[in-house]
C-alpha cells in the first residue's frame, strides 16, 4: 500500500504555473509609446497657432516639423550602439526624462529658432526609444507572442493620438499652444521616474517566476539578452558592415522608410491640412484628425493577432509577418482619393482607410526580431530606425515644398508613390524570413 502511494505522489505534484510578468512589461511599453508619440505629434497640433504668432511660410513650417527627424535619424546608430551597452532600465528612464524636459521648454520658447533647437533635442533624446522597445520585446516574449506584443505597444502611438489629439486641441483653445508642450512634457518626466523604479530584465524581475522564464526561453525569447549585451565592447565597423551588407535587411530598411512616410504625414501636416486647406476650426479638426488614428489602432491590433495566429497555425514567418505589411501598404494608397473630392466625409474616409493600412503594416519590428543577427539586435534596430525615419525629415520638407497655399494635391501623389515603392521592397528584397548570420 505504501508503495502504491509513493508511486502516485509525484503525479499529484503539479508543475508551477508560469507567471504573467510579461503582461506588465507590454503595458509599460504601451504607455511609453503613447508618451513617445504624444511628444512627436504635439507640434503638429500647435503649428497652426505658432504659424500665426511667428508668421511662418509653408517652407518654414516644413522645416520646423522636420527638425525632430534630423537628430532622431542621425542618432539612430549611436542610439542602437547604446542599446547594446546600457540596460533598458537606465537608458529608457534617462531618455524619457531628457526629451520631456526639452518638450516642457518648447512651451516656453519665444521664437522660431528656439523652437527648432528644442525640437532637435527632443528628436535626439527619443532616438534610442524603438530599439529599446525591440530589445525588451525580444527579451520578454516568445516568438508566438511577439507580434501580438509588438502590435499592442505599437498601438499606443495610435490610441494615444486618437484620444489625446482632441484633448490637446481643446487645451490649446482654452489656454494657449504653450501649454500643449508643458503638459505633455510633465507627463513624460513622471513616467520616466516610474520606469526606472519598475522595469527589470526577465531574470531580475521579482514578478516573473522560473516557469515564465522557461516559457519565454523555450519559445525563442532571449531572456539573457540584457545580461550578455551590456559588455563594454567598442564600436566595430565590421558590425556596421554586417548590418549594411545584407539584402534582407535592406528590404526592411527601405520598406520602413516608405511605411513611416505615411505615419509622418499624419504626425506633421495632417492637422494643418484640415485647418488651412479644409477650413476647419481647431476643435473640429482635432476631432476629425483623431478618426484615422482610431482606424490605425484597429489595423495594428488586427495585424498582431492575425500574424501570431498564422504562426501558431504553422504558417512560415515570411507569410505570417509579411502579409499584413504588404496588404497594409496597399491600403495606404487610398489617400490619393482625397484629390478627387471636396466632400469632407469622403476625405476623412480615405484618410482612415490609408491609416488603417498603415496600422496593419506596423508590425515591421517583428521582422527586425526575426532577421537581425542575435549579437547585433540593437545595432540592426538602430539602422532600421535610422533609414526608416529619414522619412521624418523627407516627408515634412517634401510636402512643404510641393504644396501651394491653395493646393495640397501634390502631397498625396508623393505619398502614394512612396507607398508603392514600399510594397516592392518587401516583395522583392526581403525574401525568406530567417535570422541573418554574420
Amino acid at each position: 500500500m505504501t508503495t502504491v502511494n509513493q508511486s502516485i505522489k509525484p503525479a499529484q505534484t503539479a508543475a508551477p504555473k508560469a507567471s504573467k510578468a510579461r503582461v506588465l512589461i507590454a503595458v509599460m511599453l504601451f504607455v511609453t509609446v503613447v508618451i513617445n508619440y504624444m511628444d512627436r505629434a504635439n507640434l503638429s497640433i500647435a503649428v497652426p497657432s505658432i504659424t500665426q504668432e511667428f508668421s511662418l511660410s509653408p517652407a518654414e513650417q516644413g522645416l520646423l516639423l522636420s527638425a525632430f527627424g534630423w537628430t532622431y535619424a542621425a542618432l539612430q546608430l549611436p542610439g542602437g550602439w547604446l542599446v547594446d551597452r546600457v540596460r533598458p532600465q537606465v537608458l529608457y528612464a534617462s531618455c524619457l526624462i531628457l526629451w520631456s524636459l526639452a518638450t516642457v521648454f518648447m512651451g516656453m520658447a519665444g521664437g522660431f529658432v528656439a523652437l527648432i533647437v528644442l525640437r532637435l533635442l527632443v528628436g535626439g533624446f527619443e532616438a534610442p526609444a524603438y530599439p529599446i522597445n525591440n530589445k525588451v520585446a525580444t527579451s520578454w516574449f516568445p516568438e508566438r507572442e511577439r507580434a501580438t506584443a509588438i502590435a499592442f505597444y505599437t498601438s499606443g502611438q495610435f490610441i494615444g493620438l486618437a484620444l489625446l489629439t482632441p484633448v490637446l486641441s481643446w487645451l490649446q483653445t482654452v489656454l494657449s499652444w504653450h501649454w500643449v508642450f508643458i503638459v505633455t512634457g510633465a507627463v513624460g518626466i513622471l513616467w520616466g521616474i516610474f520606469w526606472y523604479f519598475t522595469y527589470r530584465a526577465p531574470k531580475q524581475m521579482k514578478l516573473a517566476n522560473e516557469a515564465e522564464i522557461e516559457l519565454i526561453r523555450n519559445g525563442g525569447g532571449l531572456v539573457d539578452l540584457e545580461n550578455t549585451s551590456t559588455e563594454k565592447r567598442k564600436f566595430s565597423w565590421s558590425d556596421a558592415r554586417t548590418v549594411l551588407s545584407k539584402r534582407k535587411l535592406w528590404g526592411i530598411y527601405l520598406g520602413q522608410f516608405c511605411l513611416t512616410s505615411t505615419l509622418w504625414f499624419f504626425l506633421t501636416w495632417f492637422p494643418t491640412y484640415l485647418v488651412s486647406y479644409r477650413g476647419m476650426d481647431y476643435i473640429k479638426s482635432g476631432f476629425l484628425a483623431s478618426l484615422p488614428f482610431i482606424a490605425a489602432l484597429i489595423g495594428v491590433l488586427i495585424s498582431g493577432l492575425v500574424s501570431d495566429w498564422m504562426v501558431r497555425r504553422g504558417k512560415s514567418l515570411g507569410v505570417a509577418r509579411k502579409s499584413p505589411i504588404i496588404i497594409g501598404l496597399l491600403l495606404s494608397t487610398a489617400m490619393i482619393g482625397a484629390n478627387f473630392t471636396d466632400n469632407t466625409a469622403l476625405v476623412i474616409m480615405f484618410m482612415s482607410i490609408a491609416f488603417f493600412g498603415n496600422g496593419l503594416a506596423s508590425i515591421t519590428w517583428s521582422l527586425v526580431s526575426a532577421l537581425a543577427p542575435q549579437r547585433l539586435i540593437g545595432l540592426t534596430g538602430g539602422m532600421f530606425n535610422f533609414i526608416g525615419n529619414l522619412s521624418s525629415i523627407a516627408t515634412p520638407i517634401a510636402i512643404g515644398l510641393l504644396v501651394s497655399k491653395t493646393s495640397f494635391a501634390p502631397a498625396f501623389v508623393y505619398m502614394t508613390v512612396i507607398t508603392i515603392l514600399g510594397v516592392l521592397s518587401y516583395v522583392l528584397l526581403v525574401g525568406k524570413v530567417e535570422r541573418v548570420t554574420e
